[in-house]
């Protein structure tokens, strides 16, 4: 039985603040004699959190503001700021497929799991973890306690699918019989409730086959969840051959919130894929600018960065919510 069906614990709706995007100070002050009135101008600053590899592979970690574009809507944007962050605090999740079709790799995801957030986290940093089958289970809430997340970790039990709830949870997620694999409840709750106040760098490590059987969230809807709460997916793609995966739902959910996805044929393979994460989320740069359309409507703005040198790829996430007035 999964924490929340225990706990009763009910899931927020996914917040509906804009992601990424943080307010600035007031703006523009005008004065005319014998008074002075003060005209505000909100302007909303949009973050980005940015990884460059050549194209060898390797992360750079030597760029500088001018080597980046910004485009809102196909209208370039101009860099308002720009720094490497190495050290701005990070808070993770870690989510486990616990699904039958994941019975032969567990063990190895554990241990892989386990040595990963021990190489990955430093102080200020915190992380939680979660596993998914038919249900959600929370196995640990966030800390930064290397020892409870170990225990958390190893907590994790193959569910072979037989049916569950998750009962009581507003928005997509409701009071419904599922089962499989609820790859896509899984991301809303953990971004929507668990992930939702959190501040500052933030992401999702989840180590899957991406088959989704039983979920009541759609995939635009888990994205969104990531999106409007500036979470970035990356996907760890561990299959077994007997029950195969979804390749592109792995790719568009890491694409879409800039994360990786990476394909897991081996138990070095999922090693080196975890090295890839914490290098990457150690590596990152930040680039804000203010949107020249700042229109408060809540739709969806589309982001895309760009270097000047084409042999350098650039991972960052494809976009916003605007606010609402």
């Amino acid at each position: 039985m999964s924490l929340w069906k225990k706990t009763g614990m009910q899931c927020l709706a996914v917040c509906a603040a804009l992601a990424l995007a943080v307010p600035a100070l007031p703006q523009a002050q005008t004065q005319s004699q014998g008074q002075t009135p003060v005209i505000k101008t909100e302007v909303t600053l949009v973050n980005l959190f940015a990884t460059v590899r050549d194209k060898n592979k390797h992360v750079m970690t030597d760029l500088k503001q001018d080597d980046f574009k910004i485009f809102e809507d196909n209208h370039e944007e101009k860099i308002a700021f720009f720094s490497k962050e190495m050290a701005l605090p990070i808070t993770l999740g870690l989510m486990l497929d616990t699904s039958g079709s994941e019975q032969n790799n567990l063990g190895a995801i554990q241990d892989a799991g386990s040595r990963f957030l021990h190489r990955v986290l430093r102080k200020g940093d915190e992380a939680m973890v979660l596993s998914f089958d038919s249900d959600v289970d929370l196995l640990s809430d966030f800390t930064d306690d290397r020892s409870i997340l170990d225990r958390a970790i190893s907590k994790a039990r193959i569910n072979v699918p037989g049916g569950g709830m998750i009962a009581g949870n507003p928005g997509p997620v409701g009071g419904q019989q599922i089962t499989g694999t609820a790859l896509y409840d899984a991301i809303y709750l953990a971004c929507g409730e668990k992930l939702n106040g959190e501040a500052g760098r933030k992401a999702v490590i989840i180590v899957t086959d991406a088959e989704d059987e039983g979920s009541k969230t759609k995939l635009e809807e888990a994205i969104e969840a990531a999106q409007r709460t500036d979470t970035v997916i990356h996907i760890l793609l561990v299959v077994d051959p007997r029950y195969g995966g979804n390749v592109g739902v792995a790719h568009k959910l890491a694409d879409e919130t800039g994360g990786r996805m990476i394909s897991v044929r081996s138990e070095k393979n999922l090693e080196e894929a975890f090295d890839q994460i914490s290098e990457e989320l150690r590596s990152q740069y930040t680039l804000g600018y203010y949107p020249t359309n700042n229109a408060k409507d809540g739709k969806f703005r589309r982001i895309k960065v760009e270097m000047n040198n084409n042999d350098l790829k650039v991972l960052a996430r494809k976009g916003y919510y605007a606010p609402r007035s």
